[in-house]
């Protein structure tokens, strides 16, 4: 399946101050089948070395020089490597430090060579690092699961080239949204692993959905005994199977093990985030860009890795995806958004997700996600039908004095200016907005399209 990563990759390629290139990831998103892809589309010659697979290459990496690793390396492979023609990708990286190290070294002494390198787990493996960190001397990739517009393009590509070229000048044909609401249900609940969406588009069958997505997630939490203690793996369990069953509320320890120490489910979330299992969605004040400068760091949503994988974890059984009910549907909305949302920004960026909230007496109110766009704060608004109040937008654009609001839902595109009133303790304030309203098909086009006027 067609990674829009593969894109960046050819101008990472062509660059004149190209860097070595680590991919970060979750496990299975993806990471290894991305660049053997394009090793074989782009490259005359690729070699490949899993320090996973063969642990005996990593004594090749004692050496600082990257002359003598790519001799050792040749050798060893019985493989020619030619600058300007040859790829080499270090896979499982994690497992080899000196490698990591030595990536440095080429970038300084072996420029015209196109290293690449991908690892799972790697972040705590950054954290830990003993060496000195090539810092300005490589460059990262993040990759998420696949995006709804990746799975559109393996699925029916002409839907996608319609959405990308869709502007809110034209009205929208009745049978053309239904169509594109049928693919993004069935994205709900099979998701963006690419195993997982690769099979049910190839064989339509969901058990082996199921499958796949089951192995996915017990992968997962083998990778745990790598944390820590029993103890620890026990708390990390709690954590992972909390997330999907209170997407859109702020985490509260007590109610994920009541009887555990807020520090250490702390430490539980703060690994589960590092190994991209989870996002954190950190609350902001919101007054200004960026919005990390106003991280409320100790307030927070959390969102799972993948939608499918969500699903599968409340134990929904895919059967028949037209018959599936879930209780659940504001949740997966708003898993969905900040899924997608995470994949819209630059792959050279690790993407972060922040919420504005607000709690007082009578008063409360919440605004699903926050964007930036131009030096200035959009608030998002997700729900999952085609309809619902609007009275926590109205405060923050009232609060923030500001007059432009993002709203994803299972409506057409619309776009309008609105009028409401805000009550605030004795009195009413009036205020003025413009309101975008999208579908949740849409989001991957939300930037393009408020920047149009």
């Amino acid at each position: 399946m067609k990674r829009f990563a593969e894109d960046y990759l050819l101008e990472w390629k062509d660059r004149d101050d190209r860097k070595p290139l680590i991919i970060r990831g979750a496990r299975q998103t993806g990471k290894t089948h991305l660049v053997e892809t394009f090793a074989r589309d782009h490259f005359r010659q690729f070699l490949k070395v899993d320090f996973e697979f063969d642990p005996d290459a990593k004594s090749l990496f004692h050496s600082r020089d990257p002359d003598a690793i790519v001799n050792g390396l040749s050798l060893y492979h019985d493989q020619e490597i030619t600058e300007g023609e040859a790829l080499l990708f270090l896979d499982e990286i994690q497992a080899c430090p000196e490698a990591i190290a030595a990536l440095r070294y080429f970038h300084e002494k072996k420029p015209g060579l196109h290293v690449m390198a991908a690892g799972s787990l790697l972040d705590f493996t950054l954290r830990d690092f003993e060496y000195s960190m090539p810092v300005g001397r490589i460059e990262f990739l993040y990759l998420q699961p696949l995006s709804f517009e990746e799975f559109l393009l393996a699925a029916q590509p002409r839907l996608l080239d319609y959405i990308r070229n869709f502007t809110l000048r034209e009205k929208m044909d009745d049978a053309i949204h239904r169509k594109l609401s049928e693919w993004l249900r069935i994205f709900f609940f099979v998701g963006g692993m690419p195993e997982a969406a690769e099979s049910y588009l190839s064989r339509k069958r969901l058990i082996d959905v199921q499958r796949i997505q089951n192995a996915i997630l017990t992968t997962m939490e083998s990778d745990f005994a790598k944390y820590g203690s029993r103890a620890q793996q026990d708390f990390l369990r709690k954590a992972m199977r909390f997330v999907p069953r209170n997407l859109g509320n702020k985490v509260k320890y007590v109610r994920v093990d009541r009887d555990a120490r807020s520090d250490v489910l702390k430490g539980a979330f703060g690994q589960l985030a590092m190994s991209r299992v989870i996002h954190l969605v950190c609350q902001s004040r919101a007054n200004g860009v960026p919005l990390d400068a106003e991280a409320v760091v100790h307030s927070f949503k959390s969102i799972f890795l993948d939608i499918g994988l969500v699903n599968n974890i409340s134990g929904l059984k895919l059967i028949d995806i037209d018959e599936l009910i879930t209780v659940n549907e504001g949740g997966l909305a708003e898993q969905f958004v900040g899924q997608e949302l995470l994949n819209t920004g630059y792959e050279f960026e690790d993407g972060r997700l922040y919420y504005w909230a607000r709690e007082a007496k009578n008063a409360n109110a919440e605004i699903d996600y926050l964007l930036a766009s131009d030096n200035r704060i959009v608030p998002v608004e997700v729900k999952a039908g085609k309809t619902g109040s609007l009275k926590s937008l109205h405060l923050f654009l009232h609060e923030k004095k500001t007059d432009f609001g993002l709203r994803f839902n299972m409506d057409k595109p619309s776009i309008g200016r609105f009028s409401s009133h805000v009550r605030r303790k004795e009195m009413a304030d009036h205020i003025e907005y413009t309101l975008l309203s999208l579908p949740l098909y849409l989001v991957g086009q939300w930037e393009r399209l408020i920047s149009v006027p």
